[in-house]
């Protein structure tokens, strides 16, 4: 199977984020992960980064309930900055909410790939992967 160059999670919760980092290693579907633990530090990175594409992220998975920036807000201003990226990024709204309002507001959203359910699985993680590479 092919691998992502880089893949994000921004998620503020630290058992959900060891988590994942084992299942991404399990996987085995990126060359590197990075971490962020808001929307805000998400958002500064991608602002001070905007013309290093190869600093950027293939994929993100994104956590809807957090401080200070939260899933919706982050994307709400990503989105700005979307023009700037030359770069395809995939984002996958990751949460543990199954309330049919959110997945319906994510799929409103043109720039959001999908909406997961937590927990996200091996398989899950595998899949979305393939689908971004082939």
């Amino acid at each position: 199977m092919k691998k992502i160059n880089t893949l994000c999670v921004i998620d503020d919760d630290a058992i959900y984020t060891f988590t994942i980092k084992r299942i991404i290693a399990k996987a085995e579907v990126a060359e590197n992960t990075m971490f962020f633990h808001n929307g805000k530090v998400a958002l500064d990175f991608f602002v001070e980064n905007v013309s290093l594409t190869d600093s950027l992220p293939d994929l993100i998975l994104l956590d809807i309930n957090m401080p200070v920036l939260d899933g919706w807000q982050f994307m709400d201003q990503f989105i700005n900055i979307l023009p700037q990226i030359q770069k395809q990024i995939a984002i996958y709204i990751v949460s543990s909410s199954n309330d049919p309002e959110d997945i319906n507001k994510a799929r409103a959203i043109a720039e959001i790939t999908d909406f997961v359910v937590k927990p996200i699985t091996v398989q899950t993680l595998q899949d979305i992967t393939y689908q971004l590479c082939g």
